[in-house]
């Protein structure tokens, strides 16, 4: 148990783990994947790479510590770690290993005359408290997704029904599961886990559910990426009637059920999320609902016919607006403005009086000029939703 004592070191420690949290957590991470293979599945490599993966964990871990006498002000981080886990399939036993390697890693970086045997004393107890909630909380979440009509614990076998081009970039893959049986429900903006093998290594991903909930079958529409190992095996690779193991849903970026207006914001892949809410908002209730993607041309622009469809059955509820950075060739359908986005652009077509609910994502260059746009407009921040395809990071 973490005494007043350890919540006092581990609080004074926090000014040495701000100087140098993302080279703790970079060398953390490089112990763990080099001598613990078997948690190498958990991780992506190209998020540690590009450091999103060392410096979202640094941001958690920080964040912990400054508010370890007050956990309630971690606010939203804990429900988006656990389903993170959830969606990856973290078990109890791999919480042993992380925290052995980050108490090396406090005293390997930081050197044994600051971190001293008080202070990793001092962590071991801090992290076993954050190990023991996180434990609690995701074993929940398995039980009910395993109690729920249609789910599951663990990997199931889902054959590939159907794979169609969305766009130059985007394939969907309709996904149904072997043994016949229903699926359990999922919120739209949730997320499930993929387990595959490539290149004869074992990978875990997460690829958001882009239709609607139907009981008994996922869709899952995924970007080729330049250097996605993944995401080139499934384009290339993974044809109908191939066999892949997926995790139950999770994630906490849902649709909230509301009277309020629905705006829908979206860049590139972005779309698969927000395509899910906009057909179930259209289906089960009668808001209002504006939806604005952002796309680098036509040739990329996933979904459109689908949405041009959705927008003449549902003329009287539903805008739809596109942007294409790269004028569309003619002959195309025609965007309703090119260019970057614009702040009085997109002003002009949300809802009067700011009284909506808006989600929105993409990259985080673009969430963080959306965030900021509808913050000047003077949106409430729990009325603008977002959130990270990858670690989970602060737009600022």
């Amino acid at each position: 148990m973490l005494t007043d004592a350890q919540r006092d070191i581990v609080k004074a420690t926090v000014p040495l783990l701000e100087t140098g949290g993302e080279a703790l957590t970079t060398h953390f991470y490089r112990v763990m994947l080099g001598e613990y293979p078997q948690v190498r599945p958990l991780f992506n490599q190209a998020h540690q790479t590009a450091g999103t993966q060392p410096r979202a964990l640094a941001n958690a871990v920080l964040m912990y510590a400054r508010n370890i006498d007050r956990l309630e002000a971690l606010g939203p981080l804990a429900s988006q770690i656990v389903n993170k886990h959830v969606a990856l399939q973290i078990l109890p036993e791999h919480y042993p290993i992380v925290g052995a390697c980050l108490l090396r890693a406090i005293r390997e970086v930081l050197g044994a005359e600051v971190a001293t045997d008080a202070v990793i004393d001092a962590w071991a107890a801090a992290y076993q408290q954050l190990a023991d909630i996180l434990i609690g909380a995701e074993a929940a979440v398995y039980d009910a997704l395993a109690a729920a009509p249609g789910g599951w614990r663990g990997g199931r076998a889902f054959s590939v029904a159907r794979k169609v081009r969305e766009s130059s970039e985007i394939t969907s893959f309709h996904l149904v599961p072997v043994d016949g049986g229903p699926v359990v429900d999922f919120k739209p903006g949730q997320y499930i886990g993929l387990k595959l093998v490539v290149g004869g290594q074992e990978v875990r991903r997460n690829y958001s559910l882009s239709a609607a909930p139907n009981g008994v079958s996922y869709r899952i529409s995924v970007k080729r990426e330049p250097e996605g190992v993944v995401s080139t095996h499934l384009h290339d690779q993974v044809g109908e009637g191939h066999v892949l193991e997926l995790f139950p849903p999770a994630g906490d970026f849902t649709l909230d059920a509301s009277l309020r207006p629905l705006v829908l914001i979206s860049g590139g892949v972005g779309i698969t999320p927000t395509l899910a809410m906009l057909e179930s908002a259209l289906a089960d209730s009668q808001r209002e609902v504006v939806f604005v993607h952002y796309a680098r041309n036509a040739e990329v622009h996933a979904f459109g016919g689908v949405l041009d469809d959705w927008a003449r059955q549902h003329a009287d509820r539903l805008r739809v607006h596109t942007v294409y950075e790269q004028p569309a060739p003619a002959g195309l359908r025609a965007p309703a403005a090119n260019g970057r986005p614009a702040a009085d652009q997109l002003a002009a077509w949300l809802p009067p009086g700011r009284d909506f609910d808006a989600y929105f994502l993409g990259p985080k260059p673009f969430m963080a000029f959306i965030k900021r746009t509808l913050q000047d407009m003077g949106v409430p921040p729990e009325r603008a939703r977002y959130e990270f395809f990858g670690p989970a990071e602060q737009l600022g």
